[in-house]
């Protein structure tokens, strides 16, 4: 990968997307770092203080028009990786279904990375790495589901999934890599301290799969450890 290129993560705050920016960063990469409360995020607050590659910019992508505005401030930057990483899990259970909640989940799990890689479409074409990664998780695929049940994330989620392929699919005329990914399940906020692994042995895995990443297998659906997940 180019020593300098330029990465955009959202959720930038915590979990994950913190120890992306962090592993970033400390490679030297250039990073632009969005969360919702810059104000309120120490941890990545703390991080840039550290890495004056770190640019961090507020952002809620469930508002539309936020996005759009981004782009139009970034409109020079060439951005080689769109990091997708932004989500929720609201609590759902079979006889507790909110809509309001299942909406939300929808907008931001599924409707905010196609919008967040439409926006910044032009800046990824005009890169030299051209990728995108959305986090999707294997609780979105159909195939997995053995246990039943979180029916707003589980759902929110394989429509992230179809989105992505199809957007795979749109954007290689322009020579975009789109890469879906299930992170594992990470002791985050939302996974739980009861999860199997910590967010460096996470993102270090999903960098991997992200390097590896190609046109040739553009669309492809991929967990961490490299393993191909069916859909």
């Amino acid at each position: 990968m180019s020593e300098n290129y330029q990465v955009l993560i959202t959720g930038a705050n915590r979990g994950i997307g913190l120890e992306f920016v962090s592993q970033y960063a400390r490679d030297g990469r250039k990073v632009v770092a969005c969360c919702r409360a810059p104000e309120q995020a120490s941890s990545l607050q703390a991080l840039a203080k550290t890495h004056t590659n770190i640019q961090i910019l507020p952002l809620d992508v469930a508002d539309f028009a936020q996005i759009d505005a981004l782009a139009l401030q970034l409109k020079d930057l060439k951005i080689d990786l769109l990091i997708n990483n932004a989500g929720i899990y609201p609590d759902s259970s079979t006889d507790d279904i909110n809509t309001n909640d299942w909406l939300d989940a929808f907008k931001v799990n599924s409707m905010a990375p196609l919008k967040m890689a439409m926006a910044f479409a032009p800046h990824i074409a005009n890169s030299k790495l051209k990728k995108i990664a959305t986090l999707s998780s294997k609780m979105g695929s159909l195939d997995d589901n053995t246990s039943g049940g979180s029916y707003i994330y589980r759902s929110s989620k394989a429509a992230a999934n179809m989105v992505m392929k199809s957007l795979s699919i749109d954007l290689q005329p322009l020579g975009i890599t789109v890469v879906t990914l299930h992170p594992g399940w990470v002791q985050t906020e939302m996974g739980g301290s009861n999860a199997l692994i910590d967010t460096k042995t996470s993102v270090t895995g999903l960098r991997k799969v992200i390097e590896q990443s190609n046109l040739n297998t553009t669309g492809q659906f991929i967990a961490y450890d490299g393993q191909l997940i069916k859909w």
